[in-house]
């Protein structure tokens, strides 16, 4: 076991709401807007109630039964592998009198209390399901793998399987058509743990040569308001051997990368990423974009390129100069984390080569946006217009939602899977016929 040690010093139809699909070159001033905490309410799903997608499609839940279903990755032999995790609760300071809280700190508490997704402990476990007779009915539900700590991306490589926890990466054995792992695996690589909000999720991809992990670190806060001591190895894409040795920067300045995804037409690496907090309502677009090795993506100096973040004024204008600006605005606090490439023929020519993203939607807007699954049309290796609602519905009110989509993958059929992690289902989307 390697242990690096962290030390001081980141769809088809219905086009979305103008609110998301406001250009990247036409950005507010910051602070157009006053930033503010508006946590949903997750209340669940009724039994006869499901998100909606466009005409053609079929939404059914795939499973009911998992607490927190948050990620997803589809086995070769079909098996779908379900990671359970959730956020946990802030520890208490008990030094900090409730009288010296600043107001902020307060409305966030009292939100945290009404989301449902930030109480109690983590289930901490992986689900399998098998659907062999492919019905949209998973035949077989197993724990696989339990007592992990906040486990996340998932990997196979050969007979490894690789699980990102929140502090590391580790190895097990792995037998095709296995239901459950006994053994205890190896640790092959230390993580930094934990991470503001949502940014204690740590992805996994493996190379197409199968000789690499890519794994994604979100940054510790929102915008280095600590300093950068406690940003080691966070706010980036990192890679490293399967043995855990070698480990390196690959693209950096990037505040929260969750999903990542080989682009079927161009091979080349592409991430969503969940941007900062507190600039106002239209600040700061989350974004999908193919991933440039060295890469530097601007956090925390600056955002969508060159624009320089207030809150960091006059520090590394080098690197605020030199910020790639991404390839495609997601709109502002929409909490982009899943992403699908689809590479089937299940679904309409329109899907094929598209890339599918899970919004959990955020807090840090007066009203809501994300809580959907958006489709991007893609051509050449490129995006090719706008974002479009595939799956929607998850918002009841302007108070409260039913669930809140995270992971998606292409299931074997070519159906799409979709972690509803709040409402505790995992959805399944299939196309009537393929056209």
């Amino acid at each position: 076991m390697l242990v690096i040690r962290v030390i001081a010093l980141v769809f088809l139809a219905i086009s979305i709401s103008s609110a998301q699909e406001r250009p990247s070159r036409d950005l507010p001033e910051p602070f157009a807007t006053k930033s503010t905490i508006k946590h949903p309410k997750v209340i669940g799903w009724p039994k006869d109630k499901t998100p909606q997608a466009p005409t053609g499609f079929r939404v059914q839940a795939f499973t009911r039964e998992l607490e927190n279903p948050r990620w997803i990755y589809v086995l070769p032999n079909g098996d779908v592998l379900i990671a359970q995790s959730r956020t946990l609760p802030k520890p208490v300071d008990k030094k900090k009198d409730d009288n010296e809280k600043s107001s902020k700190e307060k409305k966030q508490e009292e939100g945290a209390k009404q989301a449902k997704t930030v109480t109690g402990d983590s289930p901490n476990k992986i689900t399998l399901l098998r659907d062999a007779d492919q019905d949209g009915k998973p035949e077989k539900i197993e724990t696989f793998l339990k007592d992990l700590r906040q486990p996340f991306g998932m990997a196979l490589v050969k007979d490894q399987l690789f699980i990102a926890t929140t502090d590391g990466v580790h190895a097990f054995p792995y037998k095709t058509g296995a239901t459950s792992i006994s053994s205890e695996g190896m640790k092959i690589l230390d993580l930094p743990a934990g991470g503001y909000n949502n940014h204690w999720t740590r992805n996994l991809l493996a190379t197409p040569d199968g000789n690499k992990l890519y794994i994604s670190v979100g940054s510790a806060s929102n915008v280095a308001e600590h300093g950068t001591a406690e940003e080691m190895l966070r706010a980036n894409i990192l890679e490293v051997n399967l043995d855990g040795t070698a480990l390196r920067v690959f693209a950096s300045g990037l505040r929260n990368p969750v999903g990542m995804a080989w682009n079927p037409m161009s091979s080349h690496l592409w991430t969503v990423v969940n941007e900062r907090d507190e600039l106002g309502d239209d600040l700061v677009p989350d974004y999908l974009t193919s991933v440039q090795e060295n890469g530097f993506y601007g956090w925390p100096y600056s955002y969508f390129g060159s624009n320089a973040d207030p809150r960091m004024k006059g520090e590394r204008p080098d690197l605020v100069k030199k910020a790639i600006v991404p390839d495609f605005d997601l709109g502002s606090h929409t909490a982009s984390l899943g992403l699908t490439f689809y590479d089937h023929k299940a679904f309409p020519a329109k899907c094929r080569d598209g890339a599918f993203i899970g919004q959990r939607g955020s807090w840090n807007r007066s009203k809501f946006v994300g809580y959907r699954v958006a489709f991007v049309p893609f051509k050449d290796g490129k995006p090719a217009g706008m974002a479009e609602d595939f799956l929607t519905g998850f918002i009841a009110n302007e108070d409260e939602v039913y669930g809140r989509p995270v992971g998606v993958a292409v299931a074997r059929d070519g159906s799409l899977l979709v972690c509803d992690e709040p409402g505790n289902v995992v959805w399944r989307v299939s196309a009537d016929d393929a056209r």
